[in-house]
């Protein structure tokens, strides 16, 4: 996945060096020594991943939303510290053994947050979602930064995954958007009997099929099947689970994926999409710029993309408003921060602000719902938001929901069972096995 889960090994590094420099430390500083209770002068460090040279839009933004934050909170004034991603992270490691975290900082959710949340860095902020915020974020954001039902950081981003699909190819062989999945099969078989390959799947790169298995995991099991499973609640070998595997195996016989697709790369089976050798394409929106705004992707191709939400199954406990994704990096306060109410206050009106520019000025989805009659867009931006809006479940990566050891056998596992190298059974069995260690 594009945020991978952070090694536990780290987790218990954080834990062990807290234990041995205490928790004297403070990273906000104020003038003598006053809390922001008394009026004095406060300044925050918020360290964050978007320098201008390589994020422009969101460095903008950020500026922009912290001189209108400074404006309205005259005695507050925020230091910023800015780095690329892997700088980020591994400033965010050496910060942290020391216990001298910013003020305010980015994570990224589940895998990564957690032993940062062990190790008593980051300060829950349920108290920050009271009075209406919580309900501005998309349904499911906000819990997969949660850890033992508190939430620890604020997401600012989230994609979701839709089916791209080419609109022409559909029409030349009179075509429906399938609602349900037995409709989703019968694409499938009329593409394969003209001759042309229905789905763009680049599975070298492993969690690209393991979308497909959580759409069928969620579409026959229910949106908590799978999730369950992992953290513990549940189990793997779940008839659902089970069944969902098997359907995977039959798409695979129906010849629906692309010809090699187990062994090329997720940009060659988005190659053959924008190539128009292929006519679907499950990818996050992370891609919905090159479907739309992307001008370096011929204005023709992308007149031609349309997309659909993964279809029902029928006698499934699927919701077709449940969507497979996760949020993107989400907004920390630091436990021992000694500005921690005009930190809180710092992320609450960040959130609020980011969630207003950032559609319209980065292109990028917010984890709050978008008002889209306020914004200019192409229409399938549009929809897409539209369709977040009325989101009744986000389900987390499945590589990302669990530990590293967890997560690597499941990516392994999902490229053998596209390759028909394993049974459904047997693929459930040796999931539960490696979670039942690492629970």
């Amino acid at each position: 996945m594009k945020k991978k889960a952070h090694s536990w090994l780290i987790g218990m590094m954080f834990v062990l060096a807290l234990a041995v420099t205490g928790c004297s430390s403070s990273s906000s500083s104020n003038e003598n020594g006053a809390s922001p209770e008394d009026g004095k002068k406060v300044t925050l460090t918020f360290m964050h991943l978007w320098p201008a040279g390589s994020s422009k839009q969101h460095y903008m933004i950020v500026n922009d939303i912290i001189k209108e934050f400074e404006k309205e909170n005259p005695n507050v004034t925020v230091k910023t510290e800015i780095l690329e991603n892997e700088q980020y992270k591994n400033k965010l490691k050496v910060l942290a053994a020391s216990n001298e975290l910013p003020d305010v900082g980015m994570t990224w959710a589940a895998g990564f947050l957690e032993p940062y949340v062990k190790g008593n860095l980051f300060a829950p902020l349920d108290d920050v979602l009271d009075g209406g915020l919580k309900d501005q974020f998309v349904s499911g954001t906000t819990e997969a930064y949660a850890v033992d039902n508190k939430t620890y950081a604020l997401p600012l981003e989230l994609n979701i995954t839709p089916v791209y699909y080419n609109k022409e190819i559909f029409a030349k062989y009179h075509l429906e958007v399938p609602k349900t999945y037995e409709e989703f099969k019968h694409v499938v078989q009329t593409l394969v009997k003209n001759g042309v390959a229905p789905i763009a799947l680049g599975n070298k790169d492993r969690w690209t099929g393991s979308m497909w298995y959580m759409y069928l995991a969620d579409r026959i099991g229910g949106a908590d099947t799978l999730k369950n499973a992992i953290n513990g609640s549940g189990t793997f070998e779940d008839p659902g689970l089970i069944k969902a595997a098997e359907e995977v195996q039959n798409l695979v016989k129906m010849k629906a994926f692309i010809k090699g697709f187990n062994g090329l790369s997720n940009d060659e089976a988005k190659a053959e999409f924008t190539n128009e050798k292929a006519a679907m394409y499950l990818m996050g929106t992370w891609d919905l710029p090159q479907f739309t705004t992307n001008e370096d992707v011929p204005k023709e191709f992308r007149d031609k993309v349309g997309f659909f939400k993964f279809p029902v199954v029928e006698g499934g406990k699927g919701n077709v408003d449940s969507w497979v994704g996760g949020p993107g990096v989400g907004l920390f306060v630091a436990q021992n921060s000694k500005a921690k109410e005009e930190a809180k206050k710092f992320v609450r009106f960040f959130v609020e602000k980011w969630g207003e520019q950032s559609v319209t000025k980065a292109g990028v989805i917010p984890a709050t719902k978008v008002n889209t009659a306020n914004v200019d867009l192409p229409q399938m931006y549009i929809d897409v938001l539209n369709e977040l809006n009325k989101a009744s479940n986000i389900t987390l990566f499945a590589d990302v929901q669990m530990n590293p050891e967890a997560a690597q056998t499941h990516l392994n596992l999902i490229q053998s069972l596209f390759g028909e190298e394993v049974t459904p059974k047997d693929f459930a069995k040796q999931h539960q096995e490696v979670l039942s260690k690492t629970q």
